[in-house]
């Protein structure tokens, strides 16, 4: 697993952790303007990015390494940890193996239950989509068509779409098949109970409805939650496509007390 650093070593850790098949630039944008107080860190995700050629094992496993950088190089703890879809899930997993692992954390449009219809839905279009989502010329098409379908707040800049075009084709389906198996089928620990973070829940007003009965199955494990709706937005919309508005949002929260 890949790390990428922005920022003083001495200030508050913030992690950002990406979703699934996108990689580390998925929050580029944030880490860049968060960089000017906090030292913050972009992993890439075992099977993504430049570590296509690593095999995703599973939501634990990802949680497992994660554990071990924060240990080695955070004394064991972070300001903030923050996630989307899969991303998310991982925080989700962080939070119940350490109640004071961190003081503040966002999960944005996350499962934290089983749901095995959607599971194998995603499967499936992987097994029939998959070269004509993830290869280099479906990636350009994609982009082309978001230039024409989205507004101008929504679109990448070139620096992103070259990351996007790197490393969306090299994207395995193995990894994919592993990262929706194990998505798909993750269930909550009891021990998130403990968890002694201030956190946010969000997801967009269109969002799957599991992602949205996630958001209250969580807040009843974890009381310090506040649950947050972006209105007229999909998923992993604020995250991936609107940083500014994340970042609105996420500082506020930061500053909070």
């Amino acid at each position: 697993m890949k790390f990428h650093e922005f920022g003083d070593p001495e200030n508050q850790h913030i992690m950002l952790i990406h979703g699934g098949g996108n990689a580390w630039w998925n929050y580029l944008r944030q880490a860049r303007k968060l960089s000017e107080k906090y030292h913050v860190i972009l992993p890439t995700l075992d099977g993504h990015g430049e570590e296509f050629a690593t095999d995703y094992i599973s939501t634990e496993d990802t949680a497992d390494k994660l554990l071990s950088y924060i240990q080695k190089n955070c004394n064991g703890k972070l300001f903030a940890l923050c996630g989307v879809s899969l991303g998310g899930q991982i925080v989700i997993e962080l939070l119940s193996r350490k109640a004071d692992l961190v003081q503040k954390a966002i999960i944005d449009g996350s499962v934290c239950y089983p749901v095995p219809n959607v599971k194998r839905f995603c499967i499936a279009n992987v097994k029939l989509f998959r070269s004509f989502l993830f290869s280099k010329k479906a990636c350009k098409f994609e982009l082309a068509a978001m230039s024409k379908m989205l507004p101008q707040k929504m679109l990448y800049p070139k620096e992103i779409q070259e990351l996007y075009l790197q490393d969306l084709p090299r994207l395995r389906k193995e990894t994919l098949y592993a990262m929706y198996r194990t998505y798909m089928n993750y269930s909550i620990k009891d021990s998130l109970r403990e968890c002694q973070a201030d956190v946010m829940y969000w997801y967009g007003e269109k969002e799957m409805k599991c992602v949205k009965k996630s958001a209250k199955l969580f807040q009843s494990y974890v009381k310090n939650c506040k649950i947050y709706e972006a209105k007229d937005y999909g998923h992993g919309y604020l995250a991936v496509y609107l940083p500014e508005e994340w970042l609105e949002l996420a500082q506020n929260f930061f500053e909070s007390t």
